[in-house]
């Protein structure tokens, strides 16, 4: 799902005092649309997966079960992780692609978890993550390609400045990366066409994010 353009007026905001060193901090009206549109997405992915036919039911175990549950959890730490880009970044268009991701993926774990739901499935497992991957072993520390660890999403709370831009900047290229290689693996092992209809834009969206994310990375390091 892609989000919604917006533009930097949107986002209200008060500029940072350099001479301080200071965040720019967004007002509560940008942090209140910001709310909105993650409860928009959120309802849409949801919409979406209710009025697509299922032909099958894959089960508890299934490629696509495991694939939806995983990709939640994968994609709530990116929304997160945007939240924080959103409020405390100070390039603008470091703020905007925050607010594309967190309103992208929130849509998306809409969608995944209406899948779950219309399968007759639990939204979490007893299986560890990525077991439904043929390279799922590789997982270290509990924690899914790409996912920061609380380490670094602790430094990204508490960092001040252009270092919420670069911290943010680095982690969400190895999250999308991460994310690349599950989706890889959904497409590789499903069938199921709405599995693979929804993986193929996330993965076309993340690719082009990383292109930006990149262009984003050499401008913060002036």
């Amino acid at each position: 799902m892609t989000a919604p353009a917006t533009t930097d007026s949107e986002y209200d905001e008060t500029p940072a005092d350099p001479a301080e060193g200071g965040r720019a901090p967004a007002s509560r009206y940008g942090v209140l649309a910001l709310a909105i549109m993650l409860v928009v997405g959120l309802l849409l992915g949801y919409a979406g997966g209710l009025l697509t036919p299922r032909l099958t039911r894959p089960g508890d175990a299934s490629v696509e079960a495991g694939f939806a549950r995983d990709m939640t959890t994968h994609h709530a730490q990116a929304v997160e992780m945007s939240l924080i880009a959103y409020r405390s970044a100070t390039l603008p268009e470091v703020r905007q692609i925050a607010v594309d991701i967190a309103t992208g993926q929130q849509g998306e774990i809409g969608a995944m978890q209406t899948w779950l739901r219309e399968w007759g499935l639990s939204p979490t497992a007893s299986n560890p993550p990525m077991s439904w991957m043929s390279d799922g072993a590789t997982v270290k520390d509990g924690l899914m390609p790409g996912m920061a660890t609380p380490q670094q999403m602790t430094a990204l709370r508490n960092a001040e400045g252009i270092e919420v831009d670069r911290q943010f900047l680095t982690l969400m290229y190895d999250h999308h990366l991460g994310g690349i290689h599950m989706i890889d693996a959904a497409l590789d092992e499903t069938d199921n066409a709405e599995v693979v209809r929804v993986a193929q834009t996330m993965k076309n969206t993340q690719q082009s994010e990383l292109n930006n994310l990149r262009q984003l990375q050499a401008q913060a390091k002036g």
